[in-house]
């Protein structure tokens, strides 16, 4: 199983969406004094006084969603012996992940209008890079099922 380049491949997934789960900023949209941070666990609003104090820090659960793609890539990575379901299965996480990055570069996009009466500046943090980065990954990992599956058919062809 690990001999397999696919797995490789989503061994890399993994640990990317893992970092990005650890709390490094996705988007920032700041002001001369303020600035909300949006992570894995939701928007926190700093003042950058002299203190650096959290204003307020609202949670919601997008923590949850991570978590839940590194399951479900783990499982696929396990379910190696049953290719046609690995295979199909490998499409639904290349397909999911793609809706992630997806809303979340529309969010990034769109949410300058959100805060501050859109008078304020978007920055890119570490997250952001780590969320997109693993998305060819798992397209790899896919191309590197597809490529097994193809090769057992032609051997149980030839037989």
């Amino acid at each position: 199983m690990i001999q397999r380049v696919q797995s490789l491949y989503y061994l890399v997934a993994m640990i990317l969406l893992g970092a990005c789960l650890t709390g490094v900023d996705i988007y920032r949209f700041s002001t001369e004094n303020s600035y909300f941070a949006f992570n894995a666990f939701g928007f926190h609003e700093v003042l950058n006084d002299e203190s650096g104090k959290m204003l307020c820090s609202q949670s919601k659960p997008f923590y949850i969603v991570g978590i839940l793609m590194v399951l479900f890539i783990f499982y696929v990575t396990m379910s190696y012996k049953k290719l046609n379901t690995q295979l199909k299965l490998a499409r639904y996480v290349s397909f999911a992940y793609l809706a992630i990055v997806i809303a979340i570069v529309v969010f990034g996009a769109t949410g300058n209008q959100y805060f501050y009466d859109g008078k304020c500046t978007r920055e890119l943090g570490a997250g952001f890079s780590l969320l997109v980065v693993g998305f060819p990954f798992c397209y790899l990992a896919q191309l590197g099922i597809k490529r097994d599956k193809k090769l057992l058919d032609s051997l149980n062809r030839l037989r």
